[in-house]
């Protein structure tokens, strides 16, 4: 039986100013773009990679929560 996926994924609506690198660099197309705002549309394929935290210039993403591996 698989784990479930006990983390999340959030965006700052505040901090965010739609730039779309998060949606560009995630190698798993967890995000897709609702006006020009990225959304988590597919967090199963996540692999925790962190790329769009690391990569969000504005500190708007937490990928936070961890699994107990």
């Amino acid at each position: 039986m698989m784990a479930e996926k006990t983390f999340s994924i959030h965006v700052n609506d505040r901090a965010c100013k739609r730039c779309g690198i998060c949606i560009a660099f995630c190698p798993k197309k967890v995000f897709s773009s609702e006006n020009g705002k990225p959304v988590v549309t597919n967090l199963e394929a996540c692999i925790k990679c962190k790329l769009c935290e690391l990569r969000c210039p504005d500190y708007a993403i937490v990928v936070g929560g961890e699994e107990n591996e």
